[in-house]
């Protein structure tokens, strides 16, 4: 026998250490000694020092299957090797070209068993081709692209938590597929048991396939598996409800101010039962894994199978997408009902089911499609709050206000009004909007402020209506009239004369400095060459960076300055902007690449390299002079 001692827990590991040795040396007991036969450790995979586990637990590696067997299995998926190019949020495409294009991407994200938005889509425009032309991509396993299944994250401190996979995802590398399994097997993978059989052979919380692959997987009885499985449909139904509140998420329904309208919602008692489901799920697989009651208490007590509870992570790998951003705070209730006010004013979701003239949909099944629209938006073809030309405007008194239109959504809904629904608009909107449209490193607002130097006049553009016109429109219908009507009132004042009081100098002056600033928004709109033409497959960074100056929020500001440079100079040749702007040198260089001619539609520029010769192969010498 080899004695282990295991001082993970201490704070003070000398004086624990210490301790344990006397004990050691007396021949007492104590928790943190282990007595283990090295020929022990052979039994799990890799031959772990897994001194801490007793020989029953180590023995389920032998006596179960693997996991990946009797159809079983786990795969890696593509790795872009460029998310900018390849990867958009859901929502920064256009409907049409979701599940034509743009395909659902399962890229790993923060800790979520059971449930996780699938908020990120990945060009996979025939079969992927524009990737696979493109150096650095890895395409893994595509027979199991499209497969309904279960998902997870590969690296996060928080544990291993797989969770439904709809039909039609694509996976990553970060966010792996798991197939041949169905609900009852996506519980006994977030079983506290085989958490624990997982942390033997993983490295550093890495949960690569191998891992997966090679943990022991009970069998189960018809009973069993219908019992896992319908617990698996509820948890599954509760955490999607927590979703319903979160505007960005495909199962938004309204925000949580006015959520109850639909049924009740309590996030405390969905939690609170959440915690009893996972009970039950434990307690059953301890059962098929045929653990022992201190094997059970060791699991319980120890979920990293180290002595130390789970940390929320620190410093992410890379290739996951459990940043800051996905962790963001729940939105405040009274922004949330702010901004999707705001939604509603451009109709992008429906008032109705707040004020119950239309009901919520039935919830799907868990493996189904995701669709292109959350249930919250406005169906198409609905008629919408409010008729706009794709831009609403910060203006007292214009028919496209957009103070006056949240305040008459509020109305319309019942809600209380804030006295303050301009001030806001004005100072804090886009900050709030911009970070509740920000996942895995994608910023992607869809409500575009564009204001004058001061602010005090803001034409909000709505992303999904943008198109080439949009500038034109901004200029014609809402700029020109504004200087027409500016103006008129300094030539009023200007009129005057000495007549002036001190009031009408100071508005004079006002007047003046905000016509100026009127002239200079629209001289740059006008500076925009006549080729911007934005299109919705460049995203949202690319398409609005030509309008840098015009955004005041300095960080985003300096984010599409960045990207402007970069599309200058070259970087984002892929980009239909780029195109528009620079068409000679995108086409030079569509005759060499054929990633970028394929993105192009100009495969027919692209020529292939001509195979460089073998160089030929002398004959070896024998020995002796020729």
């Amino acid at each position: 026998m080899t004695q282990f001692l295991r001082l993970l827990a201490d704070d003070d590991k000398a004086a624990a250490l210490h301790a344990v040795c006397t004990r050691l040396r007396r021949g007492e007991v104590d928790p943190r000694l282990f007595a283990v036969a090295p020929d022990a450790f052979a039994a799990v995979p890799g031959k772990p020092f897994a001194y801490w586990v007793s020989d029953a637990v180590r023995q389920t590696f032998q006596r179960l299957p693997r996991f990946e067997s009797e159809g079983r299995t786990v795969k890696q998926g593509l790795a872009t090797a460029d998310d900018f190019r390849f990867v958009r949020a859901w929502w920064e495409v256009a409907a049409d070209a979701l599940g034509s294009k743009w395909f659902p991407f399962a890229k790993g994200g923060a800790y979520s068993p059971f449930y996780a938005d699938v908020y990120l889509v990945v060009n996979w425009a025939q079969e992927g081709a524009e990737m696979d032309a493109f150096s650095g991509s890895v395409i893994r396993n595509p027979d199991f692209y499209f497969r309904p299944g279960l998902t997870y994250t590969s690296y996060t401190n928080l544990g291993f938590a797989p969770r439904i996979m709809p039909k039609g995802t694509v996976f990553s590398v970060a966010g792996m597929g798991i197939h041949g399994v169905g609900l009852a097997e996506m519980m006994v993978l977030n079983s506290t048991a085989f958490q624990y059989l997982v942390y033997l052979t993983a490295d550093h919380r890495k949960w690569e396939a191998g891992v997966i692959q090679r943990t022991p997987f009970p069998r189960m009885s018809e009973t069993i598996n219908q019992e896992l499985a319908t617990l698996a449909s509820r948890a599954w139904s509760l955490k999607r409800t927590l979703d319903t509140i979160e505007e960005a998420s495909h199962a938004f329904l309204l925000p949580a101010a006015l959520r109850d309208r639909l049924g009740p919602f309590d996030p405390a008692a969905i939690e609170a039962e959440l915690s009893r489901i996972q009970a039950e799920i434990d307690a059953i697989a301890f059962d098929l894994y045929g653990f022992a009651e201190a094997d059970r208490q060791a699991a319980q007590s120890q979920p990293g199978g180290d002595g130390e509870a789970p940390q929320a992570d620190a410093d992410e790998d890379d290739d996951t997408d459990a940043d800051e951003d996905d962790e963001a705070a729940s939105a405040p209730p009274q922004d949330a009902l702010l901004a999707w006010a705001v939604g509603v004013a451009f109709g992008r979701f429906d008032w109705r089911l707040a004020t119950g003239e239309r009901a919520a949909p039935p919830a799907p099944d868990p493996f189904d499609p995701l669709p292109a629209r959350s249930p919250g938006m406005l169906p198409e073809g609905a008629e919408p709050f409010h008729r706009h030309p794709g831009i609403l405007v910060d203006d007292p008194g214009h028919p496209h206000d957009l103070a006056r239109l949240v305040e008459e959504v509020l109305a319309r809904v019942g809600a209380p009004i804030p006295d303050d629904v301009r001030r806001w608009l004005r100072r804090d909107f886009f900050p709030f909007h911009l970070q509740r449209y920000s996942k895995s490193r994608r910023k992607a607002p869809i409500y575009w402020p564009l204001a004058t130097a001061s602010g005090s006049y803001t034409l909000w553009v709505y992303y999904p209506s943008l198109t080439s016109q949009t500038r034109y429109t901004a200029i014609n219908d809402f700029i020109e009239p504004k200087l027409r009507q500016v103006g008129a009132d300094v030539t009023a004042l200007r009129n005057k004369g000495t007549a002036r009081t001190r009031d009408d100098e100071k508005q004079f002056e006002a007047l003046q400095a905000f016509e100026l600033e009127l002239i200079e928004l629209r001289d740059t709109l006008l500076k925009l060459a006549p080729t911007y033409k934005p299109h919705h497959d460049d995203g949202v960074q690319i398409s609005a960076c030509p309008l840098w100056p015009l955004f005041r929020h300095r960080p985003w500001q300096k984010v599409l300055k960045d990207t402007w440079a970069k599309l200058e100079k070259g970087d984002y040749d892929w980009a239909m902007l780029a195109m528009n702007y620079w068409p000679e040198r995108v086409r030079e260089k569509c005759k060499t690449d054929k990633s970028l001619a394929i993105a192009h539609g100009l495969e027919d520029l692209y020529i292939e390299p001509e195979a460089k010769p073998k160089k030929a192969r002398g004959k070896k010498k024998t020995g002796g002079d020729e």
